[in-house]
């Protein structure tokens, strides 16, 4: 699977300042986002939860190549399973984070990984929303990217799962595009919310200094 760029908007955006002991990485893909985390952090246990088996041991040799990977492992099951679980033990995340599946099911594909990967059908909100409401921390932060045109009604459905808006950022392609997608963080605790923009480019290939600072760190070329 190829390194999208929402997958590292939210590696590189999700809270990791306040010291989490244990994370969570749902839809793992590649393990691009557990990669981050456990660059930019000293967190000892990141776990990944991915039901496509190939996407699964993707993550699996990405995670034993990097230089991390006696802090990280990958689990291949659906997260409704994993969750009810980690729930049956007792065990709780203090960052859940997830660039999860979008689209709905009239645009599947025949391609049933692709389906998995970007498909509703294999996960949708709801079940994604009470799931992490199981499983995280009493202080733990939920991070998630999903598209701008979701997110009120993904905030109402966080809001009946008491987890609430914390921060959000409204990402543009370019100054004049619409915005595109948003970058959301949930908690237990209501809060005042921040709220940022990030515009991607001035021009095709050209980045803004925000976008650029953000994920410098990431990339070889930037």
């Amino acid at each position: 699977m190829k390194i999208g760029t929402d997958g590292v908007l939210l590696g590189a955006w999700c809270t990791v300042d306040n010291y989490p002991d244990t994370v969570l990485d749902i839809g793992s893909g590649t393990g691009v986002i557990s990669l981050m985390i456990a660059q930019r952090s000293d967190v000892m246990t990141i776990d990944a939860v991915e039901v496509d088996e190939n996407a699964y041991e993707q993550t699996v040799e990405n995670f034993e190549n990097s230089d991390w990977g006696d802090r990280l492992y990958c689990y291949n099951a659906t997260f409704q399973e994993f969750a009810n679980e980690i729930y049956e033990e007792e065990e709780t995340y203090d960052l859940i984070v997830t660039n999860p599946p979008f689209y709905n099911d009239d645009f599947e594909t025949e391609n049933e990984s692709r389906n998995k990967a970007r498909f509703t059908s294999s996960l949708s909100f709801d079940e994604l929303v009470i799931g992490v409401a199981k499983i995280l921390s009493k202080n733990g932060i939920f991070a998630t990217i999903i598209p701008f045109k979701e997110e009120e009604s993904f905030i109402n459905l966080a809001k009946e799962n008491n987890l609430f808006l914390n921060r959000v950022c409204r990402v543009q392609g370019n100054e004049t595009s619409k915005i595109k997608r948003s970058l959301l963080e949930f908690s237990f605790q209501q809060k005042e919310i921040e709220v940022t923009n990030l515009v991607i480019e001035t021009e095709r290939h050209q980045y803004t200094k925000e976008y650029v600072d953000l994920v410098k760190d990431f990339y070889l070329k930037m």
